[in-house]
């Protein structure tokens, strides 16, 4: 049984088709990224699983629940969590703040979301940045942070948008290593990635997005031979 499914969602924005009919299923735990060149679609998508966006069509159903068309704090609740290509923490606020805001998703408790925050940082190794101020962190940490207060909503499944986008090289394995000790968690991914090398490493099946539409849904090893991907998106000098 798939956890997530899409089916048939379209959006478009004036006379732009930012998403054209698209599909796929996520099932428990697994891993799924998402590719394609910029424009193709993939925020788009991200916004209308999570509700920043309701679909012109198709529907949208986590765990058995129609969610189309609902509120991001109903969907969230429900176990849909997400970070943001654009990071934008409460720069004024410490890091255990910022992520108690997702914590109180589930809770109303102070102590508790206190709690569930700093288990949250300690999981993305931020631990001892906890009382830092948002503002001070780089932006690696940053995106920690982004994923602290993501888990800190107890998601069973996790969208992340470029997780290593905007970081320095040094940073990445870093972060690869955090994606891969979630997903060990049990807990389901969904991974928009522009770093192929990372992609293809991480994920247990690629769909690629051109121009709003699903070209190809396989696993990395069949994506990097697929000719409708390698023209829209690898070219030809990809090497696995």
């Amino acid at each position: 049984m798939s956890l997530l499914s899409v089916t048939g969602i379209t959006k478009t924005f004036g006379g732009v088709m930012a998403n054209r009919e698209i599909s796929f299923d996520v099932k428990p735990g697994e891993l799924v990224g998402v590719i394609g060149p910029n424009g193709a679609g993939k925020s788009t998508l991200f916004d209308l699983i999570t509700g920043f966006q309701r679909p012109d069509a198709g529907r949208v159903t986590f765990d058995g629940h129609d969610v189309t068309g609902w509120r991001p704090d109903r969907i969230s609740h429900l176990g849909v969590g997400r970070t943001f290509q654009k990071l934008k923490p409460f720069a004024g606020m410490t890091a255990l703040e910022n992520v108690m805001v997702g914590a109180f998703q589930k809770t109303s408790d102070v102590a508790e979301a206190r709690a569930a925050a700093m288990t949250a940082l300690e999981q993305v190794g931020l631990g001892e940045r906890a009382e830092a101020h948002a503002r001070g962190l780089s932006t690696g940490q940053r995106k920690r942070l982004e994923l602290a207060r993501a888990l800190a909503t107890r998601p069973r499944l996790l969208l992340l948008d470029e997780v290593t986008g905007g970081v320095d090289q040094a940073t990445v394995p870093g972060l690869i290593r955090l994606v891969r000790e979630l997903h060990a968690t049990g807990l389901a991914l969904i991974v928009i990635e522009h770093n192929m090398r990372v992609i293809m490493e991480i994920s247990e099946r690629v769909v690629a997005l051109q121009l709003g539409q699903v070209i190809a849904d396989a696993s990395p090893a069949e994506i990097v031979r697929d000719r409708r991907v390698i023209d829209a998106y690898l070219g030809e000098t990809w090497r696995e």
